[in-house]
């Protein structure tokens, strides 16, 4: 699957063999579902960008927020025991929690995506 961005939005390509046509939907949004679709990449690529631009439309029209993609900001609720290991970790590193625990999520999402 490949992907392509847009005012802060990331939008998937995928191709339907069924309807011999590209189509997606823009990632990462939790209410909304936002889809578009084309017979190539130049058209798919403009179906995308309209779909971002008709929403953000209507939320305006509607007088509300859009819905933002993923944010970065995660509350992560861990074990007692297993908090103190990392800060340890984090400390022998010379890095903060925060830091320890981003780089290792990193590192583990680089092997996964290289994977699939």
């Amino acid at each position: 699957m490949g992907t392509m961005k847009y005012k802060g939005y990331t939008g998937s390509v995928e191709y339907s063999e069924e309807d011999n046509c590209l189509f997606g939907k823009v990632q990462g949004l939790q209410k909304d579902c936002i889809t578009y679709e084309g017979n190539d990449v130049e058209s798919l690529r403009a179906d995308f960008q309209e779909a971002v631009d008709d929403y953000l439309s209507l939320c305006e029209q509607r007088g509300v927020t859009p819905a933002k993609p993923y944010s970065g900001v995660l509350n992560l609720r861990l074990k007692p025991e297993i908090h103190s290991k990392i800060a340890i970790l984090a400390q022998k590193a010379g890095i903060t929690v925060s830091s320890y625990i981003r780089r290792t999520l990193e590192r583990d999402v680089e092997v996964a995506m290289l994977n699939n």
